[in-house]
C-alpha cells in the first residue's frame, strides 16, 4: 500500500515525543494523526478505523500499550501495531506482540528504523500480504539449533538479560553471547524484534 493511502495513528503521553514523530512521518509523506493518551485514540476511533495503523509508547499514565492492544482486541479492531519500548521492557513488549503488535522498537532507534516498520505494518493491510518468513521456513531454521541455543532463545524472547540466562542455566555471560550470536546467525534474524517475531509467528514459544 502507497504511503500516503493510510493513516498513522501516534499514541504517547508526551508531547514532544509526539510532535517530533509527527515531523519525522509527515516528512516522510505519512498522515499522521496524534493522540495523547490510549483513552483519547480509543475515544476518538470509536467509530471504527480503515486503512489505518497505529505506533503507540509502551508505558503511559493512563492505559498501557498492552492494555490499548487487549481493548482493541476487544472491540474486534484489526490494526497493524507497532509498541515503543525501552530496553527494559522487552518482557512486555513481547506481551504486547502476543496481544496483536506486529514489532516493537527499542530505544533509541534510528528514524529509518520506525519509517521501515511502518511500511511492515501497511503491508499487512493488503488482504493476503505477509511480512516475515513462513512458519515451516523459520521452524526448519530453529531445527538448526542446538538444545543449550534453544535454551539461550527461550531466554532471549522472555526479554532476559545476559546475566540472567547465563545464572538460570550455569553457564558465564560470555557463554551466553556467543550462544545468542549463534541464534541470531541461524534464525537469520538482524534484530531483537525481528527474531520475536519469528519465533511467536511460528508458535515457537508454544512448542
Amino acid at each position: 500500500m502507497e504511503i500516503g493511502n493510510y493513516t498513522v495513528h501516534v499514541v504517547d503521553d508526551e508531547e514532544s515525543i509526539r510532535k517530533s514523530m509527527a515531523f519525522l512521518l509527515a516528512t516522510a509523506g505519512f498522515t499522521v494523526r496524534l493522540h495523547e493518551s490510549a483513552t483519547a485514540f480509543l475515544a476518538a476511533t470509536a467509530s471504527g478505523l480503515r486503512n489505518a495503523c497505529l505506533v503507540t509508547d509502551l508505558r503511559m499514565p493512563d492505559m498501557s500499550g498492552v492494555d490499548l492492544l487487549r481493548k482493541l482486541q476487544e472491540r474486534d479492531t484489526r490494526l497493524p501495531a507497532i509498541v515503543v519500548t525501552g530496553h527494559g521492557d522487552v518482557p512486555m513488549a513481547v506481551e504486547a506482540m502476543k496481544a496483536g503488535a506486529i514489532d516493537f522498537i527499542e530505544k533509541p532507534f534510528d528514524d529509518d528504523v520506525l519509517i521501515e516498520a511502518i511500511k511492515r505494518a501497511a503491508a499487512t493491510l493488503v488482504s493476503g500480504a505477509k511480512t516475515d518468513e513462513d512458519e515451516a521456513t523459520v521452524r526448519a531454521r530453529h531445527g538448526l539449533l542446538t538444545e543449550r541455543e534453544r535454551q539461550v532463545l527461550s531466554g532471549v524472547v522472555a526479554g532476559l538479560a545476559n546475566k540472567s540466562i547465563a545464572y538460570d542455566l550455569d553457564i558465564s555471560p560470555r557463554t551466553v553471547e556467543v550462544h545468542r550470536a549463534s541464534v541470531m546467525s541461524k534464525m537469520q534474524a538482524k534484530s531483537l524484534p525481528e527474531l520475536v517475531r519469528m519465533v511467536l509467528g511460528a508458535k515457537l514459544d508454544r512448542a
